[in-house]
């Protein structure tokens, strides 16, 4: 008898390394840690339904408050997961959630950018590993009403007729890698506000300086007007950095950065 459950209690000891290496590979539904009731619609309309975990490694940060919600900071890290084939942010209580799609490429899957929100909400980053799962990381943010449905303050006073499609760019050495920060002028219209249509940029590749493709992204109108972007590029890209980006009525941005020395 004692043997019998000396062998039964060996058997069990054997299986639990397995049962936990199961659990930590589930991507059953989980409990959403920031309690959104519009999570599920957000897997279901923002990640197509595809598997998804809550995931640490997957790191946002941006204000818990601000005072303007047409400009909100955030800075994405996902880097602790190892390759990363998509990278996505959305909030979830805006009108228009998904703010851009972000396939990294060359790039390290890191992304800094101002976005709207159109009340307190959950803004959320995901990011697709290549088993085709999402690991997904938020942050709440509380917000005063309307970022998304407002007009900006620079709406009727800038003169977009000579600013539209402007872009500026620096590249650094920092930490081994060199970084990126772009600008590209354009109002970034909604569509939520009266009498001014949906107007944005939906488009923005990087291309090496032998003209090979690093990256691309994917935007949307919940971008902040004139959107600065900043990326962590391999410190052996080679230059000029070609920049091109377009907007939803079709028109071609283009500028040349110089790399670095």
């Amino acid at each position: 008898m004692r043997r019998a459950f000396l062998c039964l209690l060996l058997s069990l000891l054997w299986l639990l390394p397995t049962a936990a290496h199961a659990a930590s590979q589930s991507t059953e539904p989980q409990h959403d840690p920031l309690q959104s009731v519009m999570w599920n619609v957000m897997q279901r309309n923002v990640l197509h339904g595809q598997p998804a975990v809550f995931d640490d490694r997957v790191r946002i940060s941006l204000p818990r408050q601000v005072e303007d919600g047409q400009r909100v900071p955030v800075s994405v890290d996902a880097s602790a997961l190892g390759q990363v084939e998509e990278l996505l942010l959305f909030a979830d209580y805006n009108p228009l959630p998904l703010a851009l799609r972000f396939t990294p490429g060359s790039l390290r899957p890191t992304l800094a950018v101002a976005i709207r929100v159109n009340q307190a909400t959950p803004v959320r980053a995901a990011a697709r590993t290549a088993d085709g799962v999402w690991h997904v990381g938020g942050q709440l943010v509380d917000a005063p009403g309307g970022g998304c449905a407002l007009p900006t303050p620079t709406r009727n006073t800038t003169d977009w007729a000579l600013l539209q499609g402007r872009l500026y760019g620096r590249l650094w050495q920092q930490d081994g890698l060199q970084r990126l920060r772009l600008r590209i002028m354009h109002p970034m219209d909604t569509g939520l506000v009266g009498n001014t249509p949906r107007f944005h940029l939906n488009r923005l590749q990087l291309r090496d300086g032998a003209g090979q493709p690093l990256a691309e992204l994917a935007l949307e109108a919940p971008l902040a007007e004139s959107p600065l972007f900043t990326f962590e590029l391999p410190a052996d890209t080679a230059g000029p950095l070609r920049i091109s980006a377009g907007d939803s009525d079709g028109n071609l941005y283009q500028a040349t950065i110089r790399g670095l020395p």
